[in-house]
């Protein structure tokens, strides 16, 4: 059953905070926002989403788009009024709070409002209302509060959704469990095609210019399998390359355009990302530059950092100059480079900081891409791919080594992008046993997007016996249930391709104790 905590009296009064010109109300000098126009199509297509839970706050987000996939989503040029709605219970009858909010047309129309003066560990639901239009309603939640005694947090970790190449049938189980919130970790859309695995088409070619990318944006959210999750509980987000463009690193693409030229283009991609995904205000970016990483407190149960590895990142090692991109390597000095970082020296400080001065049960790490080592032995050496954590072993390194010296206990660090479910202990010195484990690991699988053969899987396995799990031939999700005991992880999956009439069985079920790092079959 859903835990419904209602309140029976009214709270304080929350506000949608503004950020500069994004989300200000109309004021001196500029317009004044309209209604929606009359004889408008059904303005909320792309459903409503909220996110970012704090003890007190929450954001919500939509986009009016009355036909998505034409200029401006199919409204005119000029900010549009709409209503938000938050209240105790879907009748809107109980705690109810209301604000208005002007969408504007150089933010496509979308709105995040930051919903403050909450009561902490409460669900909410909330509307968006535009002219005689009302949106789904959606449903959302507090976090507790950062000293409460906390019983459980649910989560289902996610990533990589390439919409052409299966159906959103995780997230349809997505949205009708019983969960605190959903933690994406890289690969909400794909700017790429495969014509070989393709189930339904894109609506374009590879995006490159704003309109693009919010085009691909819309092609998503139309899903109504991903708009049901987003509507049925609050989103934690953090990305990895496809939002953008696959395996670039940094300022440089693996396509070879040139940096000024990419930093336009990575511009557009955040720019619309923001637009898209129910983040702070805060995070609005600025030009090419856009902060995500953030920390997350769950009571005593839980601190959550998510991290960016793509837009601080030093470049693939090996590669040619000015060119991003993973590759397959057997050799390569610029492996050993300690100066090498996946999320850049200012992150790493923030997040080794943050981990040493903790006190919750457990510390969850997310970011895009699987920790443990990857690599495969062959009879000419050792192969890694340069673009996961393979390709930064002293970053890996740094990481695991602050861990064990700063003796942080109770860490799970949680990944997607390699499109197979991962369970695996994280040691000093990878797949020794005389090393002592420091930490666990679970990487979900993709939504939808192909994964490995099973036959290469089998060799990686053979080759790194710290991955105690690792299976990519199916899709979907991972299950995390938190409590002070323990962490379970259910990989939740289904056969590739995924397709509509399918359901999801448990692929395997894995433990963390708490106070025993590592993991161990459930």
């Amino acid at each position: 059953m859903h835990r419904r905590q209602l309140l029976h009296r009214l709270g304080r009064r929350a506000a949608a905070l503004a950020l500069g010109s994004l989300f200000a109300p109309p004021g001196p000098g500029r317009a004044s926002a309209a209604p929606l126009p009359a004889g408008s199509d059904y303005p909320f297509t792309l459903g409503v989403a909220s996110g970012m839970p704090r003890p007190d706050a929450v954001v919500l987000w939509t986009r009016l788009a009355p036909r998505p996939h034409e200029p401006g989503g199919g409204l005119p040029p000029v900010p549009v009024e709409l209503r938000w709605e938050l209240a105790d219970d879907e009748g809107f009858s109980r705690g109810r709070r209301l604000g208005r909010v002007a969408a504007r047309p150089e933010h496509a129309h979308s709105v995040h409002v930051e919903v403050t003066g909450l009561p902490a560990d409460t669900v909410f639901f909330y509307r968006f209302v535009a002219g005689d239009a009302a949106s789904p309603i959606g449903r959302t939640r507090t976090a507790p509060a950062a000293d409460a005694e906390v019983a459980r947090l649910r989560v289902a970790l996610a990533s990589c959704q390439h919409y052409e190449q299966g159906e959103y049938v995780a997230h349809r189980e997505i949205a009708s469990r019983d969960l605190d919130l959903v933690l994406f970790v890289g690969d909400y859309l794909y700017e790429s095609s495969n014509p070989r695995y393709r189930l339904r088409a894109h609506e374009g070619p590879a995006p490159v210019t704003l309109d693009a990318y919010r085009a691909r944006h819309a092609t998503y959210k139309l899903d109504p399998d991903l708009r049901a999750a987003h509507a049925a509980h609050p989103w934690i987000v953090t990305w990895d390359d496809h939002e953008v463009e696959n395996d670039y690193a940094g300022a440089f693409s693996r396509n070879g355009t040139p940096a000024p030229e990419f930093l336009r283009q990575r511009a557009a991609a955040y720019k619309a990302y923001f637009e898209h995904l129910p983040v702070s205000p805060s995070m609005a970016p600025d030009g090419p530059a856009m902060r995500i990483h953030e920390r997350y407190r769950w009571g005593r149960l839980a601190d959550l950092w998510t991290l960016d590895n793509r837009q601080y990142r030093d470049v693939q090692a090996c590669s040619p100059p000015g060119e991003a991109g993973g590759r397959v390597l057997a050799e390569c000095a610029e492996l050993d480079d300690p100066a090498r970082s996946l999320f850049g020296g200012a992150q790493e400080a923030w997040l080794a900081e943050g981990l040493a001065s903790s006190r919750a049960r457990w510390k969850l790490v997310a970011q895009g891409t699987q920790i443990a080592p990857g690599g495969v032995d062959t009879p000419l050496g050792r192969r890694v791919y340069t673009d996961g954590w393979d390709g930064y072993p002293k970053a890996r390194e740094r990481l695991l080594r602050h861990v064990a010296e700063a003796q942080i206990r109770d860490l799970v660090c949680l990944g997607g992008d390699v499109h197979r479910h991962v369970a695996a202990q994280l040691r000093l010195r990878a797949n020794d046993e005389r090393s002592p484990v420091v930490a666990a690991e679970f990487v979900c699988s993709s939504i939808t997007s192909r994964g490995l053969s099973e036959s290469a899987t089998a060799l990686m396995r053979a080759s790194n016996p710290d991955l105690l799990h690792a299976r990519s031939d199916e899709r979907g999700y991972a299950l995390l249930d938190i409590t002070p005991a323990g962490v379970a992880c259910d990989f939740r999956a289904t056969p590739f391709p995924a397709r509509g009439g399918v359901r999801l069985g448990t692929q395997a079920s894995f433990r963390v104790e708490a106070g025993r790092p590592g993991v161990a079959r459930s």
